[in-house]
């Protein structure tokens, strides 16, 4: 599942005003915290997450890790948060996305 330039884009100037919605915390990639990232990525598609100062992990390999196991896309990385993207085709289309909702 690979995403376009255009489509990223797209997806990096609607992450913008979005809040952090998911932190990982010191002990990094957990299946907690896979669980509740899968839960508001079901929900709302497209999520920023925030990774802890001083945990082991750099955010891009967070990302990274975060999105194989989830199957999402990196959307960006900047600093401590990213940005993750998993359409949801149960969602209803024709209306606001949900990260407008």
């Amino acid at each position: 599942m690979s995403m376009t330039g255009k489509a990223r884009a797209e997806l990096r100037a609607e992450a913008h005003h979005l809040s952090v919605q998911v932190h990982v915390g010191h002990a990094g990639v957990t299946d907690a915290l896979l669980t509740s990232l899968g839960d508001v990525l079901r929900t709302h598609e497209l999520v920023k997450v925030q990774v802890a100062k001083g945990g082991e992990l750099s955010a891009k390999d967070a990302a990274n890790e975060v999105a194989e196991r989830l199957g999402a896309e990196v959307v960006q990385v900047i600093g401590r948060t990213f940005t993750i993207y998993r359409h949801n085709p149960d969602l209803k289309r024709g209306e606001l996305p949900p990260w407008r909702r």
